[in-house]
Order: structure tokens, then sequence, then C-alpha cells
């Protein structure tokens, strides 16, 4: 059985296989119905692991175990073992998520953040800060620095980065309106954002500007700024710098507030 490795690669990562598992599989599929031993020499896997795999690709959906002697497996037809596999996922995904949902008010979670309070004492604030790769992390560690303010969040960002944290972070920005929190963003807007701009306009204070900027201070803070250009990066590799400082988020704030004055409020 020729199957190239990049191939091999890809359906681990669809599928949540280990290398041994997409192994057998391809090789079972390559053959219909197989013993063992069979799929062992085909895949060039050890025999003394092929039937452990082979009792794991059948609980998973991708085999079965056919009846009689010598044992022989059956491929499920792909098109099935696809919707077996979004199945089980998304009843894994559920069980996590319902196992994390009953530690909110245990002893447990109480004491973590113990644990943690404990320790940002000891922490200088000059040592909490830290980067952010990709923009799925910036916009999650964004979601939860913003949700705490208790006073202000004030954001400068792009045309497409307005269009996204309105889409993203509209939520947070009703509940922080339903809190008193002040929200202030400030873009390069376009026709392209007037929807947007009506979507978000009961929840936060919407300016024009011509300049070029990326960051976010909550309560003059903390602050998270991005370095790149977000019109010249692929998303995974945009990079954020988040600083807990007040020192500096409030020199930049302040910064702000002058630009502030300057700018005509959307429409």
């Amino acid at each position: 059985m020729i199957v190239k490795d990049d191939f091999l690669a890809t359906l681990r990562r669809y599928f949540s296989l280990n290398l041994y598992e997409v192994k057998i599989w391809a090789a079972l599929l390559s053959r219909g119905v197989s013993t063992a031993g069979e799929l062992s020499d085909i895949a060039n896997v050890p025999r003394s692991r092929s039937y452990d795999v082979l009792e794991s690709l059948e609980k998973k959906g991708f085999a079965i175990t056919k009846i009689g002697k010598p044992i022989k497996y059956i491929a499920v037809n792909p098109t099935e073992v696809v919707e077996r596999v979004k199945k089980n996922m998304k009843e894994d995904a559920d069980t996590k998520v319902k196992r994390l949902e009953e530690l909110k008010g245990t002893e447990i979670l109480t004491e973590l953040n113990a644990l943690h309070n404990q320790g940002i004492e000891l922490v200088e604030p000059s040592e909490l800060s830290g980067s952010l790769k990709g923009r799925h992390n910036l916009y999650n560690h964004l979601e939860t620095t913003i949700k705490n303010a208790e006073k202000s969040v004030t954001i400068m960002t792009t045309t497409q980065g307005f269009l996204r944290k309105v889409e993203g972070l509209k939520p947070v920005f009703e509940k922080l309106k339903k809190r008193g929190v002040k929200v202030r963003i400030a873009a390069p807007l376009t026709k392209e954002c007037n929807a947007a701009i009506k979507d978000i306009s009961g929840v936060a204070d919407v300016r024009n500007t011509d300049s070029k900027g990326r960051f976010v201070v909550v309560d003059g803070k903390e602050m998270v700024f991005m370095i790149m250009d977000d019109q010249e990066v692929h998303p995974t590799y945009d990079v954020g710098i988040w600083v807990n400082t007040p020192f500096f988020a409030s020199a930049v704030e302040n910064l702000f507030d002058g630009a502030w004055k300057g700018m005509k409020p959307a429409k």
C-alpha cells in the first residue's frame, strides 16, 4: 500500500487518530475486509500493536469485526465514518464543557483562584506582560481583558479590525454597557462599516480617524497592542503584546483622549 505521508498527516488531523491508527485504517480501506496480520504487513505496523489499534478503530466507528474465524475486520464507509466522528466529537465536547461548568462555585475553583491571587501578589507589575501569537489567541485574551473592565475600554483599530470586534465582541460590549462601563472605539471608517456602526451604536461610542493603530486599553491599567498591520499579516502570524502597567497604559490613554476630541463621530 502506497499512501503519501502528507495524506496520512491530513487524515490524522481531521479524524484525531494516532500514526498507527491512520495507517491501519488506510490499509483496511484499501482491502475492504482483512485480518489483523494482513493489515499489519500492509501498513508496516508491529503485529503486537495491530489488535489494539483495530480495537480502538472499532470503538471509534471506523471498523466492524466480522463474525467467524479467523477474525477479520470490515471497513466502514468513509462518509459514514465522518458522521460518526462528528457525533463522537460533539458528545465528547459537550461532556467536557458540562464538566467545566460544574466547577463553577466549587471548592476546586475557589482554591485555584486563591492560588492565582497569591501568586499575583508576589509578582512585580513589570513582569505581568506577555506575547500573544495568532489572531484567535489575541481575541480570546482581548475578550477576557475587556469583560473584566470596571470603568472604561478604549480601542484604536483598523477598518477590518473594527468589523471583527463588532462581530466577535458585541455581546461583551453589551454587558459592559449594563454595568456602566464606557466603551470608545476609533477606526478609519468606510461605507463597509455602516452596518456595523449601526449595530453597535447603542453600546459604544464610535469615531472616525485617519490614524493607524491597533491597541486596547482597559481602565487605564491594562493594555494589549498589536505590532503588525492586519492587512499585511496572515491571522496565524498576527502578534500582540499584553502589559499590565498603569503607568504605560494611562499614558497611552491620555494621548488617545487628546486625539479623540478631534475625531468625528460615526454616522
